[in-house]
């Protein structure tokens, strides 16, 4: 399967019974044991970062770009603290369901501003951007662009999730661990964390903080970057 093949199945994936599935997930409704572990992992990140965010003060004004923002988990949040949010998922799917979830939760709709776009498509320049959970959807040979690309992106800060790389999780957690079920459709990529620091560094970032979330189904490294003379 090719890289573009990829990405097409993932669009495809969450414009169908992936969002079915991940509405749920990211819901508060009725799931299944597996799915409500990873909701819970993936709270424990989304809360990981705000908690960074509230600790450095006032955000408010400050443009942050949610690169993946799914059906809003992060974006909603962040709009709450005042920060203008712009944020964009390959599922128009999501999208939809995030503004509806963004007009429940906030009651207007002018912030955050959401649209469908994959992550080559965004352009832009904003204080802080965020990839959460994203990563995992792209093989290792995509990753440096992706990475480059988000960064150009960022004025100060880059923040980034992904599926680390270890032999323990390439034995104990097979692609089908991390979309779980019968209808699963997408490939799970995981990668060497010394490869996202290297990537980073390279182009002149520095490594801030980092935190680790792990469940029974849920794994995920947080990384923040700043820009070495920000």
């Amino acid at each position: 399967m090719t890289t573009t093949d990829d990405k097409a199945v993932v669009q495809d994936y969450f414009n169908t019974v992936g969002f079915d599935r991940w509405r749920r997930i990211y819901g508060d409704g009725d799931v299944n044991k597996v799915q409500k572990d990873i909701r819970i992992g993936h709270q424990q990140t989304v809360d990981t970062l705000l908690s960074w965010l509230k600790a450095d003060g006032d955000l408010s004004g400050q443009s942050f770009c949610d690169a993946g923002c799914g059906v809003g988990s992060l974006s909603i949040p962040l709009a709450e603290m005042g920060i203008q949010v712009s944020a964009s998922d390959i599922s128009q799917k999501m999208v939809e369901e995030a503004q509806v979830r963004a007009k429940q939760q906030l009651g207007q709709d002018q912030n955050p501003t959401f649209s469908v776009q994959d992550l080559e498509a965004l352009s832009g320049s904003y204080d802080t951007v965020v990839c959460l959970d994203v990563l995992i959807h792209y093989p290792d040979q995509k990753v440096p662009e992706m990475i480059n690309h988000l960064a150009s992106l960022a004025k100060s800060r880059l923040i980034l999730s992904f599926a680390p790389w270890t032999i323990g999780y390439m034995l104990l957690k097979k692609i089908g661990s991390f979309f779980p079920g019968p209808s699963k459709t997408t490939r799970a990529y995981l990668h060497r964390e010394f490869d996202i620091c290297d990537i980073l560094r390279s182009q002149g970032w520095t490594i801030e903080r980092k935190a680790m979330t792990k469940t029974s189904f849920y794994f995920s490294r947080l990384i923040e970057a700043k820009r070495s003379d920000a």
